[in-house]
């Protein structure tokens, strides 16, 4: 069986490129890896998301599913500018995505990156802003799981932002987010670009 990006342990032979792009206004340059996920281009969808990214608040960022960073790094980057105080969150179940990441945080001088998998994240740490491309490829179980354990850690008055494809269900995914969620929680779709729609979580 072929590896997918969501391999907690990649074996296959590691191949890094460089990619030169703009993050947060600043052109940047970065590593990607093979067996991470969009390792050859900034995906599209990521690139919808991150146009419609609000500066980041205070505090606690979660980026769920942080492949080789881009959300992250886009993060981190648009809060120093900005001159606000956070620690982020990248989490991903893929080594060779958490070495990448952590290895673009050093070459960036970015310190409040903290890459973890699921079990490092404190259980009652909660979360100012969630942002992510969901691994909508891992089945749906398997993203409602996700996505269950992840959402309802919003701090009061925190907002989750993600992207996901028309195509693969962003419209049906707002409409279980919101029935998941409950009272307390708003669901929006915030943002529509080149077949992905961006959903916007708050927290009340």
């Amino acid at each position: 069986m072929s590896e997918h990006y969501f391999t907690e342990s990649p074996s296959s032979e590691a191949k890094s490129r460089e990619l030169n792009l703009e993050l947060a206004g600043r052109a940047v340059t970065v590593e990607t890896v093979s067996g991470t996920f969009s390792p050859t281009r900034l995906d599209l969808g990521t690139a919808v998301l991150l146009r419609h990214l609000p500066q980041p608040p205070a505090g606690d960022i979660l980026d769920l599913g942080c492949g080789w960073g881009p959300i992250a790094l886009h993060t981190a980057l648009d809060a120093q500018s900005a001159e606000v105080a956070v620690r982020v969150w990248a989490l991903d179940v893929n080594s060779r995505s958490l070495e990448t990441t952590a290895a673009n945080a050093r070459r960036l001088g970015l310190e409040t990156i903290n890459t973890v998998t699921a079990a490092d994240v404190p259980e009652d740490l909660q979360f100012a802003a969630i942002r992510s491309n969901p691994p909508i490829r891992i089945g749906k179980e398997a993203l409602h799981e996700l996505l269950e354990t992840w959402l309802p850690r919003l701090a009061p008055g925190g907002q989750a932002d993600l992207v996901v494809s028309k195509n693969l269900g962003a419209d049906s995914l707002q409409k279980w987010i919101a029935g998941m969620l409950g009272d307390g929680y708003s669901v929006t779709r915030t943002g529509s670009s080149k077949g992905f729609r961006v959903l916007t979580i708050e927290r009340g």
